[in-house]
């Protein structure tokens, strides 16, 4: 199979705004994407059962024009959680670990643990008919290159079936790569413009979270990497600042991984504050400590490397003493996280031993950061995650520290398969990066 010819990448550590048309309350399962008069078997999201008439709030397009949103202002103010699911059920390589039974999974849990709009009303909605990013959107973060070079390869994907686009990793494609890429991209930016609407409705507007793949933080300006195609994040990073006029953007990234990706995206960029707490020594072996940012952005860059084995102890370690001062000093306009769920113990790729409560401690603290530094403006991307149980009720308690609702991890965690640890290591990390960056 040929692969797509992506320049050489270094390691440095006009959009339609979506016209959201219906909200859902209840429903049925079936795939349908309504996206500018066309139906598309794109997302396998949930139908809409109402369309919101009279006045809603208002987003901007490209041009500075206004449009109303489907979501009315009653609803904005009612709203816990905002979710969009871009399955990308087109993209996708058989026995490949990020595959397109990741989404529906935590779909199927979310139904199972009650925490759909079926079952929590206006408390939980599912924005559904959002648009695809634009390529300029896409081109805020990514090299107009690649963009071109990605989108004429997906002839060659359709004939082949599947190609590779990375030149010496696992990333691939199939001819709907480049649209359900898009798509997934468009749910993250959605959401910012929805979380955005409500914090002017009161001050505690509801938390996003986009359930997307492919993921995104490993892909960098230059091409795909890392199973990622777009970064997601990234791309929803620059459209809050030229959109919304939101300039401090703070991405958390808990990802078992190093995001390198949106590392690379930011690494000089004052008013986008990168922090990552990663395995040492992981894929794809950048996020070194001493990694601070260069030029007018040296120390926006926070590289967390944690010791094999470290776990809920761990995390909460660094939420008190980094993530939270880091922010505190920060003082970011909007929070948004990647969300990776590969740290957690039974996740085949890598060797840390989170577990769901660690995930809802986290997702609990920083929505109440985000609550005390950005009038609680907060969306978390999907990440890495492989181990299909473990990712589907970890993302079901992240939803439920969104709710504040007591965790279920008890139910899920097996305390038998922990072991001590690394408490030294962890300690002296901790503070060899407070010192380098004067927390």
């Amino acid at each position: 199979m040929e692969r797509l010819r992506i320049p050489p990448v270094p390691i440095l550590g006009g959009r339609m705004v979506p016209f959201l048309r219906h909200y859902r309350v209840f429903g049925t399962h079936r795939p349908l994407l309504q996206t500018a008069g066309r139906n598309q078997n794109l997302n396998g999201g949930w139908s809409a059962q109402c369309v919101a008439n009279g006045s809603g709030t208002s987003v901007s397009d490209g041009n500075g024009a206004r449009k109303d949103s489907a979501l009315p202002d009653s609803l904005l103010r009612d709203a816990r959680v905002l979710y969009c699911a871009s399955p990308a059920m087109g993209h996708n390589k058989e026995s490949h670990p990020e595959s397109n039974k990741r989404v529906p999974a935590i779909v199927d849990a979310l139904e199972k643990l009650e925490l759909t709009p079926k079952h929590r009303g206006s408390q939980v909605l599912e924005i559904q008919n959002f648009y695809p990013a634009s390529l300029d959107d896409v081109a805020r973060v990514h090299s107009r290159t690649y963009i071109t070079g990605l989108e004429k390869a997906m002839s060659r994907a359709s004939d082949e079936g599947l190609i590779f686009i990375e030149g010496t990793g696992p990333t691939y494609a199939t001819h709907t790569t480049f649209q359900e890429s898009l798509l997934s991209a468009g749910a993250g930016i959605t959401l910012v413009d929805s979380v955005v609407a409500a914090s002017k409705l009161g001050p505690s507007p509801p938390l996003g979270f986009a359930l997307v793949r492919p993921p995104g933080h490993h892909a960098v300006p230059e091409g795909p990497m890392g199973f990622c195609v777009f970064g997601n994040i990234a791309v929803a990073a620059r459209y809050a600042q030229h959109q919304h006029g939101l300039k401090r953007v703070m991405i958390i990234d808990f990802d078992v991984h190093h995001g390198n990706g949106t590392c690379d995206a930011f690494y000089d960029d004052p008013d986008i504050f990168f922090l990552s707490t990663h395995q040492l020594g992981s894929y794809p072996g950048t996020g070194k400590m001493n990694l601070i940012g260069q030029g007018s952005g040296e120390g926006t860059t926070l590289n967390l490397p944690l010791p094999g084995g470290s776990g809920d102890y761990s995390m909460r370690c660094a939420f008190d003493e980094v993530i939270a001062p880091s922010a505190q000093r920060f003082k970011p306009d909007i929070i948004l996280v990647s969300a990776g769920y590969d740290a957690h113990v039974l996740d085949p790729l890598a060797g840390l031993q989170f577990t769901t409560g660690t995930f809802y401690m986290l997702a609990s603290s920083i929505k109440e950061l985000a609550r005390e530094l950005c009038g609680g403006r907060c969306v978390f991307f999907l990440e890495g995650g492989y181990n299909l149980q473990s990712l589907s009720s970890s993302v079901a308690d992240t939803f439920r520290a969104f709710l504040d609702e007591p965790s279920l991890a008890a139910q899920f965690n097996d305390p038998a398969v922990l072991y001590e640890e690394p408490t030294r290591r962890i300690k002296k990390a901790i503070e060899k990066v407070r010192h380098l960056h004067s927390l």
